[in-house]
């Protein structure tokens, strides 16, 4: 319920600052691990994390609502833009006055998924169980950003 209210408060603040009517988006409980939210413009859908929700509700529904709602704004005011470029910003902070702000900070303990420690020259890397599946299956290698070196799996 407070997703609904938050999400018609910013769709009025919008309303009435381009004096035109915004078409209320669809709001889905389907994300899964450490996202909190993804907007879909065609679909004009705002997809969010349960999880995180429930664990943050009063921060989520103030910071993650407005940044997806965002995104849907600035493409139906826009067209396609870059996601996080000058039309969002301008969107979050001057018509929906909240922070343009791209991360979110809220604890994700309980939504990662198991990680797997590699090692490069200069430090250790937690990498998720889809990239460590594709290192094993000989898909794909990663490379540390700070020293080059390729990711070897840590070995107890």
């Amino acid at each position: 319920m407070q997703v609904q209210r938050q999400l018609k408060r910013d769709l009025d603040k919008a309303n009435r600052y381009f004096n035109k009517h915004f078409t209320p988006p669809t709001v889905s409980y389907t994300v899964r691990g450490r996202k909190a939210g993804v907007a879909y413009l065609q679909q004009n859908e705002i997809r969010l994390n349960p999880i995180l929700l429930s664990e943050n509700s009063s921060n989520f529904v103030q910071q993650v609502v407005p940044h997806e709602l965002a995104h849907l704004l600035v493409y139906q005011q826009f067209g396609q833009v870059q996601p996080h470029g000058k039309e969002w910003k301008m969107m979050m902070k001057e018509v929906l006055g909240v922070p343009a702000e791209t991360y979110h900070c809220f604890d994700v303990t309980n939504v990662a998924g198991q990680q797997f420690p590699y090692r490069c020259g200069c430090q250790t890397h937690f990498l998720s169980i889809r990239r460590h599946n594709a290192i094993m299956q000989h898909k794909r290698s990663y490379i540390c950003k700070k020293c080059k070196e390729i990711l070897v799996l840590k070995v107890k």
